[in-house]
């Protein structure tokens, strides 16, 4: 049984159970990932979503440790920051956008990967989320590269500029990870992974499974 936090009524809790079980008879499996991959498929209401995604770095054990410990969560956009659930985990979830104005104002960046920039002693040890900035996604990429070790980068930036070559360094990079392929993405699957990580938290002792 689903513990879906966005369906709080009996109606949206049958629609979610439905929901699972139809992507369950097409996206096989019940591991972890699999359970990201069906979520992700339902976000996006496209069964091939699943071939998409990928998982570097044991991200699923980093993100529920972080998930347990109450690690911050920061996202690019406030989509996100919305989209993601605030039940059943004691995690802040906070929006970088707003964060870096002086600094898009002085070097020109995007907001976001301004945000991400003014915060960056704030990023050890949190949880990155990247939905929808292909910039931001870079930007984080460099200070992973300069020694920041976050505990989980989310990245699936959508977009025909820099989405899919974004994503591809993010999983060259020696930090846990999970993206997706190709120019396809968006908020909707950050939010998705971020949502089901938290259900398999919710679920999981760590002495027994780690």
């Amino acid at each position: 049984m689903s513990t879906d936090f966005g369906a709080s009524t009996k109606e949206a809790r049958e629609i979610s159970e439905k929901s699972r079980a139809i992507v369950r008879s097409i996206v096989k499996g019940d591991t972890p990932e699999d359970r990201i991959r069906q979520r992700c498929v339902m976000a996006t209401g496209d069964p091939a979503f699943a071939d998409l995604m990928r998982f570097n770095n044991d991200p699923v054990k980093a993100g529920i440790l972080a998930i347990k410990k109450g690690a911050v969560i920061f996202t690019d956009i406030k989509m996100a920051q919305v989209g993601i659930t605030k039940l059943g985990h004691n995690c802040y979830v906070r929006c970088v956008l707003d964060a870096g104005n002086d600094v898009a104002k002085r070097t020109g960046a995007t907001r976001t990967s301004a945000g991400f920039m003014a915060l960056e002693k704030e990023l050890p040890g949190a949880i990155i989320v990247i939905g929808n900035a292909p910039s931001a996604s870079l930007t984080v990429s460099n200070m992973i590269e300069r020694g920041l070790k976050p505990a989980l980068l989310v990245a699936t930036p959508v977009g025909f500029v820099n989405a899919a070559e974004s994503k591809e360094r993010v999983r060259m990079l020696d930090v846990p990870s999970i993206t997706c392929v190709g120019t396809r993405g968006g908020t909707p699957v950050a939010v998705a992974v971020m949502n089901e990580l938290v259900e398999i938290a919710g679920k999981t002792k760590i002495a027994q499974s780690f």
